[in-house]
């Protein structure tokens, strides 16, 4: 079982969330975050002030998967719609989960995803 983790710019979550379907993957985890990577921030003007934007507005998504396969079509799949060519379009993070638990029927692993 796979968790993969991906940031992207906020305006592509629907076209990830599409592409994602397309390839059968339903569920997914979606927050809003803030963060910054090799762009430091950027500037702004807001009525003539120019002023340092540190935290640039992100959107997390968090899904989980029973096999590689699939771990393989979700990350080509957000990289693909999420990509915008600019900096700052993201990044995706692929970790191993050992353990999952459905809460409400006592599934296990991949029954539970």
């Amino acid at each position: 079982m796979k968790k993969i983790e991906a940031i992207i710019k906020p305006f592509k979550l629907e076209d990830v969330k599409e592409a994602l379907v397309a390839v059968g993957i339903e569920g997914m985890t979606v927050s809003e975050v803030k963060g910054y990577g090799r762009q430091q921030g950027h500037s702004e003007l807001y009525r003539g002030a120019e002023y340092v934007v540190e935290f640039i507005p992100k959107v997390k998504i968090e899904i989980f998967v029973s096999t590689d396969e699939y771990a393989d079509l979700a990350i080509k799949a957000i990289s693909e719609a999420g990509k915008t060519g600019k900096i700052g379009d993201g990044k995706i993070f692929v970790s191993t989960v050992d353990y999952v638990l459905r809460i409400r029927t006592g599934e296990e692993n991949e029954e539970a995803l």
